[in-house]
């Protein structure tokens, strides 16, 4: 990426163009893959557990739309890479959700290439705000699956809980709620890590495993529950031999 958006500075790193960086996408700055570098300093399989990551997403998003639900909406949705939501459930209607603004540009090209696809500039520190956003988009009589890969995690506590709490809420029966989460897997090196975040758009908020598994209260969590990304249902073709454990767990909740 050349040339920044307007509002957007080029020199403070942005996580979602880091992201970009860890899956070999263009979008982003030097500051970015400068700080995306010190990163995978402290955690060299960043990149591949990012891929891992992508292909939870892929698997959650077919076994939803295998269940019947044909409305997504993707939270903190991230840059445009291969294996987009919309690309995997094929004739839904999607929502991806960003509160960056080069995140948004990108996002809108995307409407160019699909129907039944939106992309909100939205916050989702404010449920409220969002859920009348996407109002217009998404009938909440019917069930929905919220998707929120790698989100939470930059969300402080009041207000990762409180949006989830308000997304149950107004959930219908049979919704699904789609989420990864990063852990505290290397304390000796996390606050470095830490110090990486706090100067760039959102700090981290690491949490256990018993403090990401609150957030599927009130939903049947599917098997194999809470797990590292690449162990959730893998295809033989994505197991990677010699692997290392994932820094986080992910996981698939139903509404009953």
């Amino acid at each position: 990426m050349d040339r920044a958006p307007d509002g957007v500075d080029p020199n403070v790193p942005n996580v979602a163009r880091m992201y970009d960086y860890y899956l070999d996408g263009k979008d982003n700055f030097a500051a970015d893959r400068e700080a995306a570098e010190r990163i995978l300093q402290l955690f060299p399989d960043t990149k591949q557990h990012a891929q891992e990551n992508r292909g939870f997403l892929r698997r959650a998003v077919r076994l939803v739309t295998d269940k019947g639900v044909d409305q997504i909406v993707d939270l903190g949705a991230g840059l445009p890479t291969q294996g987009n939501t919309h690309e995997i459930a094929v004739g839904s209607q999607v929502v991806y959700v960003d509160n960056d603004p080069v995140v948004c540009t990108h996002g809108r090209a995307l409407l160019a290439r699909g129907t039944g696809v939106d992309f909100l500039h939205g916050d989702a520190r404010k449920p409220d705000e969002l859920l009348e956003q996407l109002r217009p988009l998404i009938d909440f009589d019917r069930p929905v699956t919220f998707m929120m890969l790698a989100i939470l995690h930059f969300l402080s506590d009041e207000e990762a809980y409180g949006l989830i709490a308000r997304l149950r809420e107004v959930s219908a029966p049979g919704s699904y709620l789609v989420l990864s989460h990063a852990i505290d897997a290397k304390p000796d090196l996390t606050p470095q890590a830490l110090e990486v975040y706090k100067q760039s758009t959102a700090a981290l908020h690491l949490r256990t495993h018993e403090e990401i598994l609150r957030f599927f209260d009130g939903y049947e969590l599917l098997e194999p529950g809470l797990v590292d990304p690449g162990d959730w249902r893998p295809e033989e073709e994505e197991r990677v031999a010699g692997s290392r454990r994932s820094p986080g767990y992910a996981g698939v909740g139903r509404k009953q």
